[in-house]
């Protein structure tokens, strides 16, 4: 009877848990963000396109290319919700709440506590890091999401030895290299944790290596269309991150180690010390953890570091087989080889979005800090383990509302934040969907950004995503564009030029200048030149 309640409270906790990160993640999709960044924009623009021609791609080559398994579970959700805000932030919605219940799962498997779990997907709800970009339409989050299943699946199958399990674990791996660039890395964590558990298990390959094989045909099943494409495309497997990597020459100024030292120095120190300081990753100059989850990560680690050298020495020196041996290296490796996206590059570091893959083993190595707080006050006496458990439980509810209220209060109404989502682009948008349709709408290009496929620049797909089919004919005039204009009509600049409007004035004299502020203070006016 006290198991089956037990159970109850704990599913009824997870349940909570996992909800109110669903809820903090969709919570005012619409305005916060306060826009849409034009990476987000293109995703969403490559999956109308998608949906108007049928044809769904692997690789898609535009904005220095992307895996395509986003943008077509993109095209699908706008199939449903529209070319809206949350039709292309739907995923990311999702896979940031999923991977809450990923990381409960995978800590209470691997440390056999009902407990830990709860803990690990407590603090990965509440993270603003984590919050941020579960509401922001960028592939990477689908990087915690599958690695936090995979794994799971993977060490539950090593304890029942079924082979679903492996079969799962090895689908959802592969699908990984369907994701982000990041994940390509990914299988040096395999490759660690196969040698890690041939060093700690006896007999492991005679006796796995028919699950290995199957876990390894799985994996291959869905990478091989990927694959595919990198051996008839092999310019897609190649990246911009070539041309930042520390072990290039014009980066690292003929001084390797010396770079390489001091980019790993700043990965480091943003969960703790100095964060990353682009607004869109987080709330600079602040370090990506809140202090407390931070100082639990932080002593976790160092504790993780000391207590692997010395299971290590016991193994190789006794000949003692301890399961937290395997554990915890295989924690370590998955920190330090997720960590590589970012350590190896020498561009805009600290960077948040590139170490995403460290996010849920970051939590977990917090976890084990908790547990051991923990274990060592269930072990004193009754005042002090009152003590322990109420500081514990003051230190959860802080984290949970200063993240909250960080991100929803102080980090919303920063400028900094409505600049970097281009709220003006937003605007402009709205505003055109909003014009009479017997208005003809025409923008002027002089938005800046890379160049995409249609001619465009990326900062113009924000406005191609949210006007569609909403705003009627939109027309994007370029420089030098022979189009000939039709009144009455409106004429969006979305950047400001007064050479471009006096040039306008000249040919239109009643031309009507207007500046559209919808919140002065903010980076997100835009001017209109109205035509009758």
């Amino acid at each position: 009877m006290k198991n089956r309640n037990e159970k109850i409270a704990n599913a009824i906790l997870i349940s909570a848990i996992v909800l109110t990160a669903l809820f903090l993640r969709i919570y005012k999709i619409d305005s916060i963000p306060a826009g849409i960044y034009p990476d987000e924009s293109v995703n969403g623009t490559d999956a109308i396109l998608a949906n108007e021609t049928g044809d769904y791609k692997i690789f898609y080559t535009n904005n220095y290319g992307r895996e395509g398994l986003f943008m077509n579970l993109i095209s699908f959700s706008i199939k449903i919700f529209g070319n809206t805000i949350l039709g292309i932030k739907f995923w990311s919605i999702l896979f940031g709440t999923l991977t809450v219940l990923g990381i409960y799962l995978l800590t209470k498997e691997l440390f056999r506590s009902t407990r830990s779990g709860l803990i690990a997907a407590y603090l990965l709800a509440f993270s603003f890091w984590a919050i941020n970009f579960s509401r922001i339409s960028f592939r990477a989050i689908m990087v915690p999401f599958l690695l936090t299943f995979s794994f799971y699946f993977l060490f539950r199958g090593l304890r029942t030895k079924h082979y679903l399990n492996f079969i799962l674990a090895g689908l959802i791996f592969g699908l990984g290299f369907h994701t982000y660039i990041a994940f390509r890395i990914a299988p040096l964590i395999l490759v660690s944790l196969f040698i890690i558990l041939l060093i700690n298990r006896k007999n492991f390959l005679k006796e796995n290596w028919k699950p290995i094989i199957v876990f390894a045909i799985a994996i291959l099943v869905v990478v091989s269309p990927m694959l595919y494409d990198f051996v008839k495309h092999p310019e897609h497997f190649q990246s911009r991150s070539g041309s930042i990597s520390v072990f290039s020459s014009e980066v690292n100024k003929g001084h390797l180690f010396e770079t390489l030292g001091k980019s790993l120095g700043l990965s480091l120190i943003k969960y703790n010390f100095w964060g990353d300081q682009n607004w869109r990753h987080n709330y600079p100059p602040y370090p990506i953890l809140n202090p407390i989850a931070g100082f639990f990560f932080l002593t976790g680690l160092i504790y993780l570091v000391i207590k692997t050298a010395h299971l290590l020495i016991l193994r190789f020196r006794h000949g003692v087989r301890d399961k937290k041996f395997e554990i915890y290296l295989f924690l370590l490796a998955w920190f330090v080889v997720m960590l590589m996206p970012e350590f190896l590059t020498a561009e805009g570091l600290p960077h948040a979005l590139r170490s995403i893959g460290t996010m849920p083993v970051v939590f977990i190595i917090a976890t084990i800090s908790i547990l051991w707080v923990l274990g060592r006050a269930g072990r004193a006496g009754y005042f002090f383990k009152l003590s322990v458990i109420s500081l514990l439980a003051i230190a959860f509810i802080s984290i949970g509302a200063t993240e909250t209220i960080k991100y929803f209060v102080f980090w919303n109404h920063r400028p900094e934040q409505h600049g970097q989502f281009n709220e003006n682009l937003k605007n402009m948008s709205l505003y055109l969907n909003s014009t009479p349709a017997s208005i003809h709408k025409y923008v002027f290009v002089n938005g800046s950004g890379k160049i995409m496929e249609d001619g465009l620049p990326i900062s113009a797909h924000v406005i191609k995503y949210l006007t569609y089919r909403k705003a009627g004919e939109v027309i994007f005039l370029k420089r030098g564009s022979d189009i000939v204009l039709e009144k009455p009509m409106v004429i969006i600049l979305m950047g400001y030029n007064q050479g471009v409007i006096d040039r306008l004035k000249t040919f239109y004299p009643n031309a009507k200048v207007e500046k559209i502020d919808s919140r002065p203070g903010y980076p997100s006016d835009f001017i209109a030149v109205i035509i009758n």
